[in-house]
């Protein structure tokens, strides 16, 4: 089952604020190099550029992302459009209606990271994703 995103980020306070400010989601801090936004459906961990040696050292490095986007789902990606813009800096696109129906607004967060916030289109797009039997590795 899939439960969370790690962010690892150089200044871990910052980027709590924005995400907390954005979610409108508190952050629960087990130390000061990680703390966790938590929602009904996932988690939203960041943690400190010193917690990765003990992972792999150099395994990951912070604002160096070029191909994830955290996505958010919100009732109206209007509104948060407009409260958004108070302190965000980087907008890449303004709220648009997608192919398949979702509407997105697609930002950067301190560390320029993607993230998407929108708001489902159409009815199969908001049903749940059937839950999967097993695990398998495609082998």
């Amino acid at each position: 089952m899939f439960v969370s995103t790690r962010v690892i980020t150089d200044d871990v306070a910052r980027l709590v604020r924005f995400y907390e400010r954005a979610t409108g989601v508190p952050a629960t801090w087990a130390t000061e190099d990680f703390a966790e936004l938590r929602t009904p459906s996932a988690t939203l961990a960041i943690g400190s550029t010193r917690t990765v040696p003990l992972f792999a050292p150099g395994s990951a490095r912070p604002a160096d992302n070029h191909s994830v986007i955290l996505e958010f789902r919100v009732d109206d990606v209007d509104s948060v459009h407009e409260n958004l813009g108070a302190f965000v800096e980087d907008f890449v696109n303004e709220p648009t209606t997608m192919p398949w129906g979702n509407r997105s607004l697609l930002f950067r967060d301190p560390d320029g990271n993607l993230v998407n916030f929108f708001t489902p289109g159409t009815p199969s797009a908001d049903a749940p994703a059937p839950a999967p039997s097993a695990v398998t590795t495609g082998e």
